[in-house]
């Protein structure tokens, strides 16, 4: 095998370099064009009348109850080893096992169950619990009115979201106080995550998954494979610059007092939240380390059978 030279190797991170680049400095023109925008007058009294918040409706509830920081570390570590196990679904060549369901469980089916890859097996283990996760956190917001944080009950929401968004990008950053209330922009981004991306990507993983009738014509040529694979990975790559965005702004704009709001259920400001936080880090940074082969074949044991 022979070893790259000095300009193979300087062509292969030249591009990423020019990648790189060049998104810095359209973002740099980007935030000069929206500090120019923001300046004109016309916007200045535009954005005196929509600040990037809209008022909540007086029943909403104030604060973050403790099950909401639960509901959140589970979606958090539901969401990175899915992502991780996706990735491996999508890259791998080889895989190091796979998995056959036991026919004689709690599901039963006429067929014999397909063989599917370990990799496969995990990240359809995953999702199953991701999705029992989300359903109880639908339930559960709607009973306690956490539902009117996230979705819209004015049209105001979308001057307000697009005023919040140029004072992102003008490094203006909207002044806010997430313990009451969400700007615009977070509330219109939370609601298309929870009722649009996160339902898309059940929906698609249905259709892709062994679970999906393989006899159903008709249905499979309205929404046929094609389409959901088509869908799917755009609606990860979401999920992964929704995290990017989502923990950058959270660390930016008051660490300490958003870390207590979703995992402390407090305003206030200390090193508490932080604290639990970093102990989740550890908990789903040990989780993707033993998401390997090893540690997964015992488990997958449990309900079917292993083989190379």
């Amino acid at each position: 095998m022979s070893t790259p030279t000095k300009k193979q190797a300087g062509t292969r991170w030249a591009k990423p370099a020019i990648v790189a680049g060049s998104i810095v400095i359209a973002l740099l023109v980007l935030v000069l064009a929206a500090r120019w925008f923001t300046g004109l007058d016309a916007v200045k009294s535009w954005m005196v009348t929509y600040r990037g918040q809209s008022e909540l409706p007086a029943t909403t509830p104030v604060g973050f109850p403790a099950w909401l920081g639960w509901q959140h570390f589970l979606n958090m570590f539901f969401i990175v080893l899915i992502i991780r196990s996706g990735w491996q679904v999508r890259t791998a060549k080889r895989p190091p096992a796979h998995w056959t369901r036991n026919n004689k469980g709690l599901i039963k089916t006429r067929n014999a169950p397909v063989k599917i890859s370990l990799d496969l097996w995990f990240h359809l283990t995953l999702d199953a619990l991701w999705v029992l996760n989300g359903l109880i956190f639908i339930i559960v917001i709607f009973a306690t009115g956490q539902w009117l944080r996230i979705v819209p009950t004015t049209w105001d929401v979308f001057p307000n979201a697009i005023s919040a968004g140029l004072q992102y990008l003008s490094l203006n950053w909207p002044t806010e106080d997430g313990w009451v209330n969400y700007n615009a922009l977070q509330l219109l981004t939370y609601f298309a995550t929870v009722f649009i991306a996160a339902p898309l990507a059940i929906l698609t993983g249905i259709r892709m998954s062994g679970a999906w009738p393989k006899n159903a014509k008709r249905l499979n040529r309205v929404y046929p494979i094609e389409l959901a694979r088509l869908v799917h990975f755009p609606v990860m790559i979401y999920f992964v610059l929704f995290i990017i965005v989502h923990v950058t702004l959270v660390l930016a704009t008051g660490a300490l007092r958003n870390l207590n709001h979703m995992y402390g259920s407090s305003d206030a400001v200390n090193w508490w939240g932080f604290g639990i936080f970093a102990l989740s880090l550890l908990v789903t940074a040990g989780a993707w380390f033993a998401a390997r082969p090893l540690f997964l074949r015992p488990i997958a044991s449990l309900t079917g059978k292993v083989t190379k």
